[in-house]
């Protein structure tokens, strides 16, 4: 094996590479990113309040709206980036968006800057790196800025309390006890989880919220860890029932005031739990 050194190049002073050609190199490549199995959706995407997104990446539930720099980053260049995930995030709320910050120097000044951002925006920073051995560029993108885990509404509210608690806040826990007793002919010797703000599922003390409910004094927001489909959507249109999909849980939110809406909806439900087992890979024996 021989090895050998490679100039380290600008791509910003190189004379045959400009910024079109790095873009349409990332979107004919988005594995080069190292974030994962994306598909590319879109280059150059018109914003309707004015500019151009440089690259859309996704997959079946997360969009990364990308801004490419040659050279050094700079205001602007943030603050287009930050633009267009928000303005995307607005116009498809059912995916879960991530702003994807890429340039060849992104200084020290800058990087704080930006992780300023993070932890209330998703934004993930990379720089390229560029190399030349004879007529041969490679790149590399390496991640100096990575996602802050802002964790589940239900993780950041797991403090423990007791089913007393809960009478004191709900009239209707019973609508809590005829679901869960449901999902324990799919998923046996599971018992109800009390926390301060939702109610979840453990096994053998192990929490296990593949499912979980939010009472309130006169309904119960029930929760569903499944990824969004129209097919879904469609079944619970067609039952008339009041749901959304929280994109930061993962979950389909589906309130019941009642719980005769629980019982005209039991299959959709119960093939929603299914799901959920299925995709979480819940023990079920």
């Amino acid at each position: 094996m021989k090895i050998t050194s490679a100039k380290q190049i600008s791509l910003k002073s190189h004379p045959y590479i400009n910024e079109a050609a790095i873009q349409e190199f990332i979107f004919n490549n988005p594995s080069v990113l190292g974030l994962g199995e994306l598909s590319p959706i879109r280059r150059e995407k018109i914003q309707p309040s004015g500019g151009r997104l440089d690259i859309l990446l996704g997959d079946d539930d997360t969009r990364y709206e990308l801004e490419v720099m040659l050279g050094e980053t700079n205001p602007d260049h943030i603050i287009r980036t930050i633009e267009y995930w928000d303005s995307e995030k607005k116009r498809y709320p059912r995916y879960n968006h991530i702003a994807v910050i890429i340039a060849e120097d992104i200084t020290s000044r800058f990087l704080n800057v930006i992780s300023l951002f993070n932890g209330t925006i998703p934004l993930i920073a990379l720089q390229m790196c560029a190399t030349q051995t004879g007529e041969e560029v490679s790149i590399n993108f390496v991640k100096i800025l990575d996602l802050t885990d802002l964790g589940t509404e239900e993780e950041n509210e797991a403090e423990p309390t007791d089913r007393k608690y809960w009478e004191s806040k709900s009239n209707v826990l019973n609508y809590v006890d005829l679901i869960f007793n449901d999902i324990c002919k799919y998923a046996p010797n599971y018992e109800l989880k009390y926390n301060k703000f939702y109610i979840g599922l453990s096994r053998d003390g192990v929490a296990s919220n593949f499912i979980f409910f939010k009472p309130k004094k006169g309904y119960v927001y029930f929760y569903i860890h499944i990824p969004e489909s129209e097919d879904i959507n469609s079944a619970l249109d067609s039952g008339k029932m009041d749901f959304e999909y929280v994109g930061r849980d993962r979950a389909y939110r589906i309130k019941f005031s009642s719980i005769n809406e629980y019982h005209d909806n039991n299959e959709i439900i119960s093939n929603m739990v299914l799901q959920s087992i299925e995709h979480r890979n819940i023990k079920v024996g």
